[in-house]
């Protein structure tokens, strides 16, 4: 039976592209930093989505971010929650995590600058001290991989065996 994996033998660029997608060299460093950022992720994302835990849903985040001057209000909120939801999820479980941490950063960067930057640093103030410790846990995570226990590490292993 031919399966995807199979079919690459012939395109070393196609494999090429995959160990690099799924590569990781953190080890089981990254799990400790990628599970915990990812409950955090995926639940501020449920609450921009769902209404989960408090969160004010998909419309009334959606508002919120009209008024703040990020237009259209419902599709940012939609982006954003999204990112942070499924890309929580991403990182949980340890697929994709390269990708997922990309987007993460990006949405972190435009949370602070957009929303906490001008209260200064502490959270007391509504600064960006959360956010900057999520982007820096974002990019730790592109930059090293999901790390040994992940399913992108067993892609990888599955994508070189062949």
């Amino acid at each position: 039976m031919s399966t995807p994996f199979n079919q690459m033998q012939g395109y070393p660029m196609n494999r090429n592209v995959i160990h690099r997608l799924f590569n990781t060299d953190a080890g089981i460093a990254a799990v400790a930093l990628r599970i915990p950022v990812g409950i955090i992720f995926a639940a501020h994302g449920a609450q921009k989505l769902f209404g989960w835990f408090g969160g004010h849903g998909l419309y009334g985040t959606g508002q919120w971010m009209a008024s703040i001057g990020l237009e259209p209000g419902l599709l940012m909120a939609l982006l954003a929650g999204s990112a942070e939801f499924f890309g929580g999820l991403a990182l949980i479980f340890g697929v994709l995590v390269r990708p997922a941490a990309v987007v993460l950063a990006f949405t972190m960067l435009v949370a602070i600058l957009a929303v906490h930057v001008g209260n200064g640093l502490f959270m007391s103030n509504g600064g960006y001290e959360f956010g900057l410790a999520l982007l820096a846990a974002s990019v730790s995570l592109a930059i090293t991989g999901a790390g040994r226990a992940s399913v992108d590490s067993l892609l990888d292993q599955r994508v070189r065996a062949h």
